[in-house]
C-alpha cells in the first residue's frame, strides 16, 4: 500500500518564489500564508539559507518576507506594524521593493495621498497631463 502526501499550494507558491528568487528573478519576496504553514515555511527557507523576516498578518496569517538581506535590513525598518497601517510613502517603498508595476504604485500612491481620485485607471500620463 502506497501513501501519497500532497502539497499544500501556499507551500508550492512559497516554492516557486524560492526558484525565482535563486534564478535571479526576484530580490525579495513576501509570501503570506495560514500560521499553520509558518514553521514548515521558515524551515525550507533556513535549509536553504535564505534570510527572512516573519511578521503576523491578521489572527490566522502569517507574512514571510524573504530574500536579500539589504532588503530585508530595511523592511525591518519601513514595515514596523500591520500592512494596512503603513503611510502611503511606506506603501509605494515596499511595493517598489517587491517590484510591483511602478506606474500602478504611482497610481495607488497618489490615489492614497488624495491626488489622483481614481481617474488614472493605469494611464498614468492623461492623469499627469490633466493637472
Amino acid at each position: 500500500m502506497r501513501t501519497t502526501t500532497t502539497t499544500p499550494v501556499e507551500l508550492k507558491v512559497l516554492m516557486n518564489h524560492i526558484y525565482e528568487l535563486n534564478k535571479g528573478v526576484r530580490q525579495m519576496v513576501l509570501f503570506t500564508c495560514n500560521k499553520k504553514y509558518g514553521q514548515q515555511a521558515v524551515e525550507r527557507l533556513e535549509s536553504q539559507g535564505i534570510p527572512y523576516v516573519l511578521q503576523p498578518a491578521g489572527q490566522q496569517n502569517l507574512n514571510v518576507y524573504f530574500g536579500r538581506r539589504e532588503c530585508l535590513e530595511a523592511i525591518r525598518l519601513i514595515v514596523t506594524r500591520p500592512l494596512n497601517q503603513l503611510t502611503p510613502e511606506e506603501d509605494f517603498i515596499l511595493g517598489a521593493m517587491l517590484g510591483y508595476d511602478i506606474c500602478a504604485q504611482c497610481e495607488r500612491y497618489c490615489r492614497r495621498k488624495g491626488q489622483c481620485e481614481g481617474k488614472c485607471q493605469g494611464k498614468c500620463e492623461e492623469c499627469i497631463n490633466s493637472n
